[in-house]
């Protein structure tokens, strides 16, 4: 025990004189350590224009960081731990808590000879000659420390002249199958006459007709069989290119073939058992009894046919198929190895497979963070078959429940519960891996689609306030139309909400809000909703993303209208119930945009309205709007502003059943940086505020108008922590409030906070806000 506090007070007072330790004392007699760039100067000659692109690319081989880079690669933090700890704490011994130390901090010095500056030059002379800057001249210089010659900065300079660009194109002369191909599609080519000069270009370009032809019969067509030839001697600035086939390739890629044979094994999930074939559409099926699997699933999954034209995007469509289905412990796909052909005209396909045990269990246990604050411990166990009617359709029950509190500022007089809220609930979902519609309406063959059921119950309890059941049964698709577009169609969705019971306070406060109280009646909600979700990553490197998801929900409109054709004037009820009327609508956008290394800018904008009408006069509770808490406006906890300037009585407790609303905005924009290893820290701003579309009395200013919009608006900023543990992201937020809607006598301005303590408001949570 004694070593181990030595080794302690070591650091410890190490740790005291740290400004007057080396980081440079173990480096070798001609070894300089890096310290950074000093400058890096990209400088077009006068009247070119280079692109982001291409100064992004000139820059990254550049862009080496320092030990402990604080804004890489440009400067480190003021003093580099990692190093020092690397140059001062060399433990004598593999063990103890010095070895331990050293090994988990220390970091290995980056030199000048380890950064190789005079590569990174030509490598970026390599760059921009693929961009078509050929002649492009880049050198660098060291700046030693004045203090200290075993450390230096480096300098780049990177001279860009004119761009060259294609003067003329050729193509092979079509005198075989594979050059009559390439001819026939010269129209779609990425290369044209009078664009800049790109060896992306030309590589995409190969690419594009080795794909092409591998579709088109020529399975073994490589894109490397396709060469160029540049001739830049013509004319200054001016390129001729030339496209050829490449001589000596394999006879058989010049060959179209067809599909040959289709073979399937399939293994049950024991892998013992007898086998047995059958025949069904072509294909010949070997398996072990029992077979779990429709003898229509395996063909109608697989889009090969025998003496279809031999086609790439059709056998991986049909190996993504049968994956997709999620019911096999493995799939294999093979066709006809190269040796094995033999001057053969058709490839053939073997199908292997093991059947994956159908039945699985979860039990979990976690922390939930909701976005209107509330945070706490919660269960799940649930039972799901992955092959219930053997054609990959998933059977999932689900039994859940939690106890949540609520985090953040508690609002003026509220009292809290030991145990603020607990839910219970049994849910039963079914999906079918495919589209259930007739078949006139056309499906989806590239993307994955899903046919989903659900059925359950959730028992609520909120003490001191009411204990609510609801029921809800909904049917609907999920579908890909893209490789960005995702639809959500919910085509009926029927939840009934019933109070089973309310205690006093809650009571008062609804005989208080009339508007309120017509929302928390025992109803019928019976919608149809559409969710379109736009989601592209782009950039160079793809280190910008865009998210785009708009949703409409309309809720009563056709069971109104059937029973208006009846002759039911009025209020119209189902089985006893009011039911509900309304639309709603909402659209959010958001863009994360890499700023360098692990150092993100991400916003988000959302929009939401609703409108009931006809058998409604306010939307149910569930469906209204509310703004504030940890993934909103965070200077302010859930459902403590709106709408609009309204402010509700400071000493009742029930106070924020009044703020909700009919239409909501909000923006948000956070810049994510990383600390030290996964401990990374977020600054943030957020505004917005919902509000009414009808003027309700019980709720002066309540209602949006032009007038008072720019003062409703509610700001706050703060910081916040977050720790990345791979699969969850725990989250720590201080928010800081600028300016309420509501208006303070005490307090005149913009900043109309009564103190700065009153105007924070702190949350925990789990993922990121947005």
């Amino acid at each position: 025990m004694k070593k181990y506090i030595a080794n302690i007070i070591i650091i410890l007072s190490g740790i005291v004189f740290i400004t007057g330790c080396s980081t440079t004392k173990r480096l070798g007699e001609d070894e300089i350590l890096y310290t950074g760039v000093k400058k890096m100067k990209i400088e077009p000659i006068e009247g070119v224009k280079v692109d982001g692109d291409v100064i992004s690319a000139v820059k990254d081989p550049l862009s080496v960081p320092p030990n402990n880079p604080l804004y890489s690669p440009y400067y480190r933090t003021p003093f580099p731990f990692g190093l020092w700890v690397y140059n001062n704490f060399v433990p004598k011994k593999n063990k103890g808590f010095k070895h331990w130390f050293y090994n988990k901090f220390a970091k290995e010095p980056v030199l000048i000879s380890g950064v190789q500056p005079e590569l990174r030059v030509k490598v970026v002379e390599d760059i921009l000659a693929n961009y078509g800057y050929f002649g492009a001249e880049a050198s660098y210089s060291l700046l030693y420390n004045k203090k200290n010659k075993k450390k230096a900065k480096i300098s780049y300079f990177v001279k860009i002249p004119q761009a060259w660009t294609y003067d003329s194109i050729s193509y092979p002369k079509p005198t075989d199958g594979i050059t009559q191909l390439i001819d026939s599609t010269k129209a779609q080519s990425l290369l044209r006459v009078g664009a800049q000069y790109n060896a992306d270009s030309l590589s995409a370009e190969r690419t594009r007709i080795a794909t092409l032809a591998r579709n088109n019969g020529y399975y073994y067509f490589r894109p490397e069989y396709i060469e160029y030839l540049a001739d830049t001697t013509q004319e200054h600035l001016k390129v001729n290119l030339r496209m050829i086939i490449k001589k000596g390739i394999p006879t058989m890629a010049l060959k179209a073939y067809t599909v040959g044979k289709i073979d399937i094994s399939l293994q049950n999930s024991t892998g013992k058992g007898i086998w047995d074939t059958i025949y069904y559409k072509d294909m010949k099926m070997a398996y072990q009894k029992p077979l779990r699997v429709k003898q229509s699933i395996m063909p109608s999954n697989i889009t090969l046919r025998p003496g279809q034209v031999y086609s790439v995007t059709e056998q991986d469509q049909s190996q993504t198929n049968l994956s997709r289905l999620g019911i096999f412990r493995y799939i294999n796909l093979n066709v006809t190895p190269i040796d094995s052909l033999r001057g053969a005209d058709s490839l053939n396909v073997q199908i292997d497979g093991a059947m994956d045990i159908p039945l699985e269990s979860e039990f979990e246990i976690d922390v939930s963070s909701k976005s209107n604050s509330f945070i706490g411990p919660g269960m799940i166990f649930g039972v799901n078959h992955k092959n219930i009617f053997r054609g990959g359709e998933i059977l999932s029950v689900k039994l859940n429940g939690s106890y949540e509190w609520q985090t953040g500022k508690k609002q003026s007089g509220s009292k809290s519960s030991l145990l603020n809220s607990y839910e219970i609930g049994l849910n039963a979902n079914l999906s079918f891996p495919r589209l259930l519609v007739p078949k006139f309406i056309p499906r989806p063959r590239k993307y994955g689609a899903r046919t989903n059921f659900q059925l359950g119950t959730d028992l609520m309890n909120r003490p001191h306030f009411f204990r609510m059941i609801s029921f809800n049964a909904s049917g609907g698709y999920e579908f890909q139309t893209s490789a960005v577009s995702y639809h959500n169609l919910t085509v009926l969705k029927l939840t009934y909400n019933k109070l089973l019971n309310t205690t006093k306070n809650f009571d008062e406060t609804m005989d208080k809000n009339p508007a309120i109280a017509l929302s928390f009646r025992n109803q019928f909600i019976p919608t149809i909703s559409y969710t379109y979700t736009f989601n592209k990553s782009f950039g160079r490197k793809g280190n910008n993303r865009i998210l785009w998801q708009t949703n409409g929900t309309q809720a009563g409109n056709i069971l109104a209208g059937v029973m208006g054709l009846l002759g039911d004037k009025g209020e119209k009820h189902l089985f006893g119930n009011q039911f509900s009327q309304f639309v709603k609508g909402s659209t959010e956008l958001k863009y994360y945009r890499r700023l360098w290394g692990d150092n993100w800018l991400a916003s988000r904008f959302l929009v939401g309205a609703g409108h009931a009408y006809g058998n409604s006069k306010v939307m149910p509770y569930s469906e209204q709007f509310y703004i504030g808490g940890a993934n909103s406006i965070r200077a302010f906890t859930i459902r403590t502003l709106g709408p609009g300037s309204y402010r509700p009585p400071q000493d009742n407790s029930n106070a924020y059943f009044d703020q909700t609303g009919d239409f909501k905005l909000e923006a948000n924009i956070e810049f994510r940086f990383k600390i030290i290893g996964d401990l990374h820290g977020a600054i943030f701003m957020d505004a917005g505020n919902i509000w009414l579309l009808k003027e309700d009395p019980q709720r002066p200013g309540g209602k949006l108008t032009l007038k008072s919009f720019g003062k409703d608006i509610a700001l706050g900023t703060g910081f916040g922590l977050r720790y990345d543990i791979s699969y969850i992201v725990l989250r720590a937020d201080l928010g800081i409030g600028l300016h309420t809607p509501y208006p303070n006598p005490d307090k005149k301005g913009y900043y109309n906070l009564s103190s700065f303590k009153n105007s924070l408001g702190f949350h925990l949570a789990i993922g990121y806000p947005f």
